[in-house]
């Protein structure tokens, strides 16, 4: 049926112009990718968010609800949370993820499609809003912004439009140019081709091609940041003009993305650029599709959307032109339209806490974390889109973070030989027994050289650089 049929011939042209034909397999890739990436964000919630934020957790829920702060966010959680409801939103948002993926909505209407989106984006939304320092990440929001720019996207009875499209460009502007801007304002070493000497060894979580990457010649290095600043300062421009110009400046992006895929661990950041980047790739020539104009009333729903999102943009806009640009920043409690960057100063020496336990006061074992590097002999893991909120904290702590009450309670819970604690963990060394006393000791990490690894089979060595916690207990409060 026309949906267009008996409407003036200008709004009829104007519905049409509204349609992005040709942009077939940007809308597929976006929905079932950041669909998929969703469905990971509510698994991991699912294993991690009991034990750091739960009834029993490190950074209870419930204690953070007293917060007047708190109780402006809008939240599923604000009058109530248990660790059952959290898992069974968690559940509820895995299946309208994984439907999104086999692509039953898209078959339906195009407010179907809207409407999965909008929960998984609202579910998603009271667990970040409460989430506190372990969602306090510059991923989180973006897959806020892009669960909600991508549910206007459609369904299989219309074209994608044009606005939306463009708005999901304007989001990977703001992503790839905002991350530019603040490493040329934050660091030297971004300025002088320097930054990728030290970053790969540095980075949150290595993974098994980092310390390969770390060992490339320097020149190589400053071709790495040059590169980077291309992509990041350049390439975006391109993303709005006319094709094949915008398909070969996503190109370009999702190529950078790539290479930051094969040399590090950074959750869901650099797939879900990849999957927002298919925004501007138009259809290759053996996609043919023909649609129905739009109805009217979802023209008004898009625009409606496009709109808000539009105005939504001043803030963030103005914040890529402030002296003192933001970094990964909110600008409302939606999560909607959000000032992106990442490694604005990169850490020039890596350092580690390591967690030691001991049942006699004398013989001391480490705790070993899942990702974050700890015993020299083990060999960097790739766990990526994968998020552990637990050791990416760790890592900030090393660095001088000085919001450690999440610390603290870990160590108590340690101490307490914690169930749920102890599985966030990948080795606890006294099999569930509670230890006697813990500390925590700061170590100077670098990546093993070739010779060194050779000579004692490491993947890296280590100095010890301090006590950053002498030895505490449940009984003295000290060792």
């Amino acid at each position: 049926m026309d949906c267009a049929r008996g409407l003036p011939r200008p709004i009829v042209a104007a519905m049409e112009w509204f349609d992005a034909t040709g942009y077939e397999l940007a809308r597929q890739v976006l929905q079932r990718g950041i669909a998929a990436i969703y469905l990971i964000a509510f698994v991991s919630t699912a294993a991690q968010f009991p034990a750091l934020l739960g009834d029993r957790g490190l950074l209870p829920v419930a204690d953070f609800l007293k917060n007047p702060y708190a109780r402006r966010q809008p939240t599923l959680f604000r009058w109530r949370y248990s660790d059952r409801m959290l898992r069974g939103l968690c559940i509820a948002g895995a299946l309208a993820a994984a439907s999104v993926i086999l692509g039953l909505p898209q078959l339906a209407p195009s407010w179907v499609v809207m409407l999965v989106f909008l929960a998984m984006w609202g579910v998603y939304l009271s667990i970040v809003n409460v989430g506190q320092t372990f969602y306090g990440f510059g991923w989180e929001t973006l897959l806020l912004e892009a669960g909600f720019t991508v549910a206007f996207l459609g369904g299989a009875d219309a074209a994608p439009p044009i606005t939306v499209l463009l708005l999901t460009r304007w989001l990977v502007f703001r992503l790839e140019f905002g991350a530019g801007l603040i490493k040329l304002r934050g660091d030297t070493a971004w300025r002088d081709l320097t930054a990728l000497t030290y970053h790969h060894e540095t980075q949150p979580m290595p993974n098994p091609l980092s310390r390969w990457a770390h060992l490339l010649p320097r020149w190589f290095h400053r071709f790495e940041a040059a590169a980077n600043h291309f992509t990041q300062l350049v390439v975006p421009f391109f993303l709005f003009a006319p094709q094949p110009v915008a398909t070969v400046a996503a190109g370009i992006v999702i190529a950078t993305q790539c290479w930051l895929v094969l040399t590090g661990n950074f959750a869901w950041l650099n797939v879900i650029t990849i999957v927002l980047a298919f925004s501007a790739v138009g259809d290759p020539g053996w996609i043919v599709t023909h649609y129905a104009p739009p109805p009217v009333w979802w023209a008004v729903i898009v625009l409606t959307a496009s709109a808000l999102l539009i105005v939504l943009s001043w803030w963030p806009l103005r914040n890529l032109f402030s002296r003192r640009q933001l970094m990964n920043a909110s600008f409302n409690r939606w999560h909607l339209v959000n000032a992106y960057g990442a490694f604005g100063t990169v850490t020039r020496s890596r350092y580690e806490i390591v967690i030691e336990g001991t049942l006699d006061g004398e013989n001391w074992l480490a705790y070993e974390f899942r990702g974050k590097p700890g015993d020299p002999r083990r060999f960097p893991r790739q766990f990526a889109p994968y998020h552990l909120r637990l050791d990416w904290l760790m890592w900030f702590l090393a660095l001088g973070s000085r919001d450690d009450r999440w610390f603290r309670a870990l160590l108590t819970k340690l101490l307490e030989a914690d169930a749920p604690t102890l599985r966030l963990l990948r080795v606890d060394p006294f099999g569930g027994a509670r230890p006697r006393s813990v500390r925590a000791r700061r170590y100077l990490y670098h990546f093993a050289t070739r010779a060194q690894r050779r000579a004692t089979g490491d993947w890296w060595t280590r100095e010890e650089a301090g006590m950053l916690v002498a030895p505490v207990s449940l009984r003295s409060g000290s060792g």
